[in-house]
């Protein structure tokens, strides 16, 4: 009677630590559905990995507002940036295959490649490439919505302006990722079948493929969602397959938890390296220091000590440990990974509604149940964040309309400011008049029509109403007539 006795009191304390990991999931889980619910996800799809192991992967949601499929953890999402990651692994094994090194010049293997400043042309290695450490401005302009082929962009990258002197600050920068994704002068094969040979097959991510264009056909796929007047609506994927290596993979939350588990296990595979140990610690090494203005509005709340750049991964401390993460953000879709290596805890967020910040709640409320460093309300906290930014902008576009003088007629008669206007970084635009107004054509995916503004200023309003609007303002030479205009930051000449 007294071994029965002491077998039933022994019994609950044995069983005390699945109970627990199980309280963990259930928690984390309603914590997540009440999160979707407030932050008004469309579809949502949360993976969290801990000591090698996949423990919770969940799908919420629907894949298309107003029919049936419902998200799954192997619903395809676009993952956005978080392909960099994957991009400077890929770099990292041609390093351990001794076919380039992290401090090569670039020319050494893009002998074509050329950048405006020669010194820079001459000095930026394939380290520049992954850490946004270049130089350059931003020079999304050249692949977002365009018809330009991944080599005209390459070309192009040479009218993009400096911002800084290199290495000397950090500007966020997908077309120097593009040209980090030209394995194929190393390895002998495109960045897409490097990938899928390399890391896809071996991490056993079966689901996933490395561009939007390869989705076609595809049943358990997301659609990308934005808020329009207040309202999420279906909009259409933009494609980021011209600069594939800086965000073009597409996923589900349960290959992604591979990924994570992969990153966690230092580079290794059910024992087995992909990457030396030396190679998996470069990449998660801080490579650039970040100023508040390069980090994530998060930070208000998080207040860390440092903030930095590794090689595909943005880094900060939490708690006394150091976080490896980076979002991914295209049209209509979003992702976070985040993983703590010291804690072998990893979490992987994927939604298809533009900017639904929840991700970032998500992945600190899973750092805080499996770290056991409380249940602070991520998600509440962050929402009035980001409600307050969001108002901040709207404040913005009220004071410019503001200061609007809507009376101050142009210059000209509409006709007069219709032509071709180009510059070598934009290329050609088109002004047009249709039924009294001015039009706008940036190629085949870019139109808009232009409302008069303010003098010779007019407000460009997309065709595709998530896209907002622009100012574009005409400039008038001494003869009367019309020389250029001023878009997208830009100076682009009248062509005769």
């Amino acid at each position: 009677m007294r071994l029965l006795l002491l077998a039933l009191l022994v019994l609950p304390f044995d069983r005390l630590p699945a109970q627990a990991a199980d309280q963990k999931v259930a928690a984390f889980d309603r914590y997540a559905t009440q999160a979707a619910k407030d932050w008004g996800a469309v579809g949502l799809a949360v993976a969290v990995v801990k000591d090698g192991r996949t423990i919770f992967a969940k799908g919420y949601g629907v894949r298309e507002l107003g029919k049936p499929g419902v998200v799954d953890s192997a619903t395809l999402f676009a993952i956005g940036s978080t392909t960099k990651a994957i991009t400077a692994a890929a770099v990292g094994m041609l390093v351990d295959d001794g076919k380039l090194g992290w401090d090569d010049p670039v020319i050494n293997h893009l002998p074509g490649f050329q950048l405006g400043d020669p010194y820079v042309t001459r000095e930026i290695t394939v380290r520049d490439l992954l850490t946004h450490r270049a130089g350059l401005a931003n020079g999304d302009i050249l692949w977002y919505r365009t018809d330009n082929s991944p080599a005209e962009i390459l070309r192009r990258a040479r009218f993009i302006p400096s911002a800084y002197s290199i290495r000397s600050s950090f500007v966020y920068q997908n077309v120097m990722y593009a040209a980090a994704g030209a394995v194929e002068a190393a390895s002998g094969m495109s960045w897409a079948r490097f990938l899928e040979t390399r890391i896809f097959r071996p991490l056993g991510m079966t689901g996933t493929v490395a561009t939007l264009a390869e989705t076609a056909g595809l049943p358990n796929l997301a659609v990308p969602h934005y808020r329009i007047r207040g309202e999420p609506r279906v909009i259409t994927n933009a494609s980021v397959d011209p600069v594939a290596a800086a965000g073009s993979i597409w996923s589900g939350v349960a290959d992604m938890a591979r990924w994570a588990a992969f990153m966690l296990d230092s580079g290794r595979v059910d024992g087995k390296p992909l990457l030396k140990p030396e190679t998996w610690a470069e990449l998660l090494k801080p490579q650039a220091l970040l100023p508040p203005g390069a980090f994530y509005p998060s930070q208000r709340l998080t207040k860390p000590s440092w903030m930095s750049y590794g090689m595909g991964w943005f880094q900060q401390d939490y708690q006394g440990r150091t976080v490896q993460f980076h979002t991914g953000s295209i049209d209509g879709m979003v992702a976070i990974i985040g993983l703590i290596p010291s804690a072998r805890l990893g979490v992987y967020v994927l939604g298809n509604l533009d900017h639904v910040e929840v991700r970032h709640p998500l992945m600190l409320r899973a750092f805080d149940t499996w770290l056991g460093t409380g249940a602070r309300d991520w998600s509440g906290e962050l929402l009035a964040l980001y409600r307050g930014l969001e108002a901040d902008g709207d404040s913005a576009l009220a004071r410019r309309a503001r200061d609007r003088q809507p009376n101050a007629a142009p210059t000209l008669p509409l006709g007069r400011y219709a032509g071709r206007y180009a510059d070598s970084l934009v290329g050609s635009v088109e002004i047009g008049e249709a039924e009294g107004r001015l039009t706008l054509s940036r190629g085949p995916f870019l139109k808009a029509k232009l409302d008069h503004w303010q003098f010779d200023t007019f407000q460009a309003v997309w065709e595709n109403e998530w896209q907002g609007t622009d100012l574009v303002t005409f400039a008038i030479g001494a003869d009367g007539s019309v020389e250029g205009l001023r878009y997208a930051g830009r100076r682009l000449g009248r062509v005769r």
